[in-house]
């Protein structure tokens, strides 16, 4: 058996994949944790630019996704590589900072696990093939945004912009449609829910969801085409509902209380890359 043959053997495979999903996972963390900061100080900076004040400096080492390097939030114990081990250093740790104690917080291995379960899957799917390298873009991309609008109730344009034009790119060698399909894709993504907002401003005079929404609806739409974007709306709106009831009875959480559309629009994405094209095509024959 070859090097390249070997590679492609499911084991080593498989193997590969939850070693680059778990370590892709907790590199995943820190931007969920980061990348919301980063554009705070950014914003902070243009605001202080735009009113002619001094712009407040943060002290110290560059904050970015690589420095400084990761410290307990509580006590500022820098985290060592052996540390940082995904879910091994959390199980040996007990869960706790190896230095005061402090809870970790247990996002941090669930963010790891799923990415790495993610990974395999999706390996396993499409096999040693590119769409494989295009899909874990893709996945990866979106479990970090769901994370960050978990968090913060906000999508980053710096993931959901690139990645639209990241799904056009693939798309031009039609890797998961054609192009026509792409580009239909992201216009008809983005203007859908678009025009719910509006409608909805209107006639409650209160925002619904933000534009964060539209620009990941656009992005799915350039990566899946516009085929896809109903099933991924109706998917997310079930998924959705039934969280958001299941989160009113458990969690005695109130109506009024917002709650993120973007990890809806997530899964239902995950669904669609996987099975959508079946689920239409199953959909269309009983028509």
């Amino acid at each position: 058996m070859n090097p390249l043959e070997l590679l492609q053997s499911p084991p080593v495979l498989f193997t590969m994949a939850a070693l680059v999903g778990l370590c892709l996972g907790s590199f995943l963390n820190v931007v969920v944790y980061r990348l919301p900061k980063i554009l705070e100080r950014r914003w902070r900076a243009e605001c202080a630019e735009l009113n002619g004040t001094a712009a407040e400096e943060p002290a110290g080492t560059p904050y970015n996704l690589v420095l400084p390097r990761s410290a307990c939030p509580v006590c500022g114990h820098r985290i060592t590589a052996l540390q940082n081990i995904p879910l091994l250093s959390y199980a040996l740790l007990g869960g706790r900072c190896a230095q005061c104690r402090a809870r970790i917080p247990l996002r941090y291995p669930a963010v790891e696990a799923l990415t790495a379960a993610l990974t395999v899957f999706v390996a396993w799917h499409f096999g040693p093939t590119v769409t494989t390298l295009a899909a874990l873009v893709l996945v990866w991309s979106l479990v970090a945004l769901a994370f960050i609008d978990l968090d913060t109730f906000y999508l980053p344009d710096d993931i959901t912009l690139p990645l639209v034009w990241a799904g056009l790119v693939v798309n031009l060698f039609g890797i998961f449609t054609d192009l026509p399909s792409a580009v239909i894709g992201a216009i008809a993504g983005y203007l859908s829910l678009w025009s719910v907002y509006w409608a909805y401003k209107l006639l409650t005079g209160k925002e619904g969801m933000g534009y964060g929404d539209f620009k990941l609806l656009a992005a799915i739409g350039a990566w899946l085409g516009w085929q896809q974007l109903p099933l991924v709306i109706l998917l997310s709106s079930v998924v959705g509902a039934v969280i958001g009831i299941g989160l009113i009875v458990a969690a005695r959480r109130g109506r009024n209380v917002p709650i993120p559309f973007g990890p809806y629009l997530v899964i239902a994405a995950l669904i669609a890359l996987v099975w959508g094209e079946a689920i239409v095509q199953h959909y269309l024959k009983q028509i």
